[in-house]
């Protein structure tokens, strides 16, 4: 007979994280990792099996607890007890395996040369793992983490605005309990260091709108920098006020945190063996990464007559101009939060999602003000290099909406991918600006808080009666009333944007 590690659970009176500690320190064998068998009481796609043995052992390491053994003395006495290690499952086991072709087996001791580490995957971590964006929401989790933390949901909601996981964390089994509440709004206190007070942790738990705490010191992405691995002690109460005593790992990357939570008489060699591979992890959870709805503002930016300046460069000149853009934008980019896009050509796609400290559609903005400031600079030293006459123009569109947010991906490189008008209107944008100008959607100024659009300075060029050019401050358009849609071939793509209201953004007071 063969048990789940639900029923081997509630048998013993033992959580699961109990059960991946005897089982990561050889006092209960690995189980066999299989697809639910049919009518199976749960959502898992996959989920691991024991064999009936298991019971004995656990009943005998209970009882020796109790007698006052430390962990390390009781794999000894299992053995005096005869309670041998089980290195391989039973026949029983066996046969279960063979019958089902697509199983995904338990991760494996790999020895290294230089170390005797079991070399962990993100896909089997046997303790709750979850990952969140700097706003707290979840962006992914193992089955531990869903079992033992965070309230044993069937599915996440789709909109990323609804899986807070501070309010996960509070609904879980073990966050019910009062004192545990109270001890998981300190830790996340800790993470925050300084950037949340406790009422500001509050209203982000109950999803308040438009709560934006004040800043203090610094942000949260910037208090806990790319590359940063915090350890922090966390101590809950489980079945029968027994205490569990976690070690939680807290990785930071530019796209969240990864937080594992370890318990103290686990050994963490492994694990910090794992997150010691920091491009092999997060390109390994962003491609677990699930299609989510989110706020999202796009930046697409072109380089004007792009073709042209190809045919009049040499061809290694012409990927110099490229990499030159590139590299130089990317730290702008990186300071006002943007995440790469998928793009086809020598363009730039970049997405600003909603953050903790400040206002994602003002950072949109100030990134392409800063980034125009920049072109200018590059076209200057192009015209002095080669003496010529040409200008070199970023052309952007910025447009927001509330999209799904997925990824692409394929072995060693992962993109994200926003669908929707959203982005779409935006690249008709930038195909419409010229001279580096900068044109926003109406919908992404009225997004923005008074006090910070009182900051931007945008309206329509018009020509009087005169033929003279003259501003209209604060005012939109239909882009049907500034083009002629059917003169060149350049506009008739712009049909499809031929109602929308834009405006031009001339400066942003910094």
């Amino acid at each position: 007979m063969i048990l789940t590690s639900f029923e081997v659970m509630e048998a013993a009176n033992i959580s699961r994280a109990t059960l991946n500690n005897y089982i990561s320190q050889g006092l209960l064998p690995r189980p066999l990792v299989k697809n639910p068998e049919p009518g199976a009481p749960t959502t898992a796609r996959q989920i691991g099996y024991f064999p009936e043995e298991v019971l004995a052992r656990l009943e005998r390491i209970s009882q020796l607890k109790k007698e006052g053994y430390a962990m390390s003395d009781i794999a000894k006495q299992l053995e005096e007890d005869g309670f041998p290690v089980l290195e391989t499952p039973t026949q029983e086991l066996k046969a279960a395996h063979a019958s089902i072709p697509d199983i995904k087996r338990a991760p494996q001791a790999v020895t290294n040369p230089k170390s005797s580490m079991l070399r962990l995957t993100i896909d089997h971590i046997p303790f709750p793992a979850y990952m969140v964006n700097y706003n707290f929401e979840i962006t992914w989790f193992n089955e531990e983490a869903r079992t033992d933390l965070l309230g044993a949901f069937e599915h996440l909601p789709a909109d990323i605005k609804e899986r807070n996981a501070l309010a996960y964390l509070l609904k879980g089994k073990l966050g019910r309990n009062g004192a545990n509440r109270e001890e998981l709004l300190q830790f996340y206190l800790q993470l925050g260091k300084g950037r949340f007070s406790r009422n500001d942790l509050m209203n982000i738990l109950s999803g308040a709108s438009n709560v934006t705490p004040a800043p203090r010191e610094e942000s949260l992405a910037e208090s806990r920098p790319n590359g940063t691995l915090v350890q922090l002690p966390l101590t809950l109460r489980v079945k029968d006020d027994e205490i569990a005593h976690y070690n939680v790992y807290a990785s930071y990357y530019r796209e969240g945190i990864l937080f594992i939570h370890l318990p103290s008489e686990a050994q963490s060699d492994s694990l910090l063996g794992l997150l010691e591979r920091r491009d092999e992890v997060i390109r390994n959870l962003l491609k677990k990464h699930l299609p989510v709805l989110t706020d999202v503002a796009v930046l697409v930016a072109d380089l004007q007559g792009s073709v042209r300046i190809c045919t009049e460069l040499p061809p290694e000149e012409y990927f110099e101009l490229i990499n030159q853009i590139w590299a130089t934008m990317e730290p702008i980019f990186r300071k006002y939060y943007g995440t790469h896009g998928k793009h086809v050509g020598d363009g730039m796609v970049y997405y600003f999602f909603p953050q903790p400290d400040c206002n994602y559609i003002f950072n949109a903005l100030m990134c392409a003000q800063e980034m125009r400031s920049t072109m200018r600079k590059i076209s200057k030293e192009w015209q002095l290099r080669k003496n010529w006459t040409n200008e070199l123009f970023l052309n952007t569109g910025l447009n927001e909406g509330h999209e799904w947010l997925g990824i692409f991906h394929i072995e060693t490189k992962v993109e994200f991918t926003v669908l929707g008008d959203t982005i779409n209107h935006a690249a008709r944008l930038s195909d419409f600006a010229r001279g580096g100008a900068i044109w926003a959607t109406k919908s992404l100024l009225g997004k923005l808080p008074a006090k910070e659009r009182q900051r931007v300075k945008f309206g329509i060029r018009r020509q009087d009666a005169e033929g003279r050019e003259v501003f209209v401050s604060a005012f939109y358009s239909r882009i049907t009333e500034l083009a002629h849609l059917n003169d060149t071939k350049r506009n008739e793509k712009l049909n499809d944007i031929a109602a929308l209201p834009v405006t031009e953004i001339m400066e942003i007071e910094d």
